[in-house]
């Protein structure tokens, strides 16, 4: 059957697809929320969901929503499994989930920053098939790997480009390697997007479509999302917000600016300030734990870091008027200690309008924020039209 613009059934298999994008994004919605987010009218939803449940790409479970009975849709757990792999500063996470949002495996395990890109690779590679057969899952049911890396990549070309945390990868293409290895499709982006990814998908900023995810580590970057979808740029590098000027007589950034944000608040410049008394040795993480100890060395870098990252986000605020901004990273565990220096910048630095709208917070998924990113990443990418071919969800002919 020949589906012509503005036909019947066209738009019945627009409707469908728009049903499935709105499910496939928040995990479950009642047939009401789903109406309500699609802007079909409560018999249409219904219909829909009773041919989407017939062709297996949808389950429908009860529950309840307002103290009243209602109908829970979610993709089918049967309908494809989904991969996601995140490279750290000093770990390799992976996890393995399907399209209901459901995790069904994940292991993370240390990894040498040091180590070539075909040794991280190979452990990927052991480290997926591992968990996948653990899971007893069959390796065709795969429909998409979601990989993080911690460095900025070309959009057009998948290389990835210059970064001081993995320096032996710069130029390689992780999304062609690891596909080839693989044999499923990769979809690839840097930490500070799937951090983003993961928090709007499966965290507290769910249902938010305008937020910023700041992540602050070995460098410091932000994932932008705008109008609900992650925001890249045309060279796939927006979100540097770590080479924000706050200093033109400041410290040489690796950039080769001076005073750059992340020349205040990066690990490798801010540890050095407590060496003398505490030690080379010390991480981030000692230094967040140190400062919840009442330590008053490491409070105070704690809070001058979140100064600095406030001026940043000040800045954003200002540009994009965001609805949220989640503080990612060794840091955010440190609370209100990094949080309320952060808050009183904004609210010296940024528009007054602005900063009254922005909610302020650490991120509720801690070191998985990237992986389940990775996750939402393959969600995100994949169309509504090959899962519906794929599982069988739109008969040959349809009806109005």
């Amino acid at each position: 059957m020949v589906e012509t613009p503005g036909s019947q059934s066209s738009l019945h298999r627009a409707n469908l697809e728009r049903v499935v994008r709105a499910v496939r994004m928040a995990g479950s919605l009642t047939q009401a929320e789903i109406a309500r987010g699609t802007g079909l009218s409560a018999a249409t939803v219904s219909n829909i969901v009773r041919e989407l449940k017939e062709g297996g790409t949808v389950q429908v479970t009860p529950t309840s929503s307002g103290g009243r009975r209602a109908r829970a849709v979610a993709l089918s757990g049967d309908a494809g499994i989904v991969v996601g792999v995140d490279f750290g500063h000093s770990h390799l996470r992976v996890a393995v989930g399907n399209l209901a949002h459901q995790v069904l495996a994940e292991e993370a395990e240390p990894f040498d920053v040091d180590a070539s890109a075909a040794e991280g690779f190979d452990r990927a590679e052991a480290l997926v098939h591992r968990l996948v057969a653990e899971a007893g899952i069959h390796h065709e049911k795969i429909i998409g790997v979601g990989l993080g890396v911690p460095g900025p990549i070309d959009v057009e070309t998948g290389v990835l480009g210059s970064t001081a945390i993995l320096p032996g990868w710069t130029g390689t293409n992780p999304r062609n390697e690891l596909a080839a290895r693989l044999g499923v499709p990769v979809h690839v982006d840097n930490d500070a997007n799937l951090g983003a990814l993961g928090e709007q998908v499966w965290g507290d900023a769910r249902g938010v479509n305008d937020l910023a995810y700041i992540k602050v580590a070995s460098g410091v970057g932000a994932g932008l999302v705008i109008n609900g979808r992650v925001y890249r740029g045309p060279g796939g590098t927006a979100g540097e917000i770590g080479h924000i000027t706050l200093d033109e007589s400041g410290p040489v950034c690796r950039c080769g600016n001076r005073g750059c944000l992340e020349t205040f608040t990066a690990a490798r410049y801010v540890l050095p300030l407590l060496h003398s008394s505490h030690g080379a040795g010390l991480t981030m993480p000692e230094v967040v734990r140190l400062a919840g100890a009442g330590d008053p060395g490491c409070r105070r870098v704690v809070a001058d870091v979140g100064r600095h990252i406030g001026s940043g986000v000040a800045s954003l605020c200002n540009l994009l008027n965001p609805a949220m901004v989640v503080l990612g990273g060794d840091l955010a565990d440190a609370g209100d200690l990094v949080l309320e220096p952060v808050r009183d910048s904004v609210a010296r630095y940024a528009i007054p309008s602005a900063a009254r709208q922005l909610r302020i917070t650490a991120g509720s998924l801690g070191g998985r924020a990237e992986v389940l990113g990775a996750l939402g990443l393959v969600l995100s990418e994949m169309g509504e039209a090959s899962l519906l071919d794929a599982t069988g969800g739109v008969p040959a002919a349809v009806g109005g």
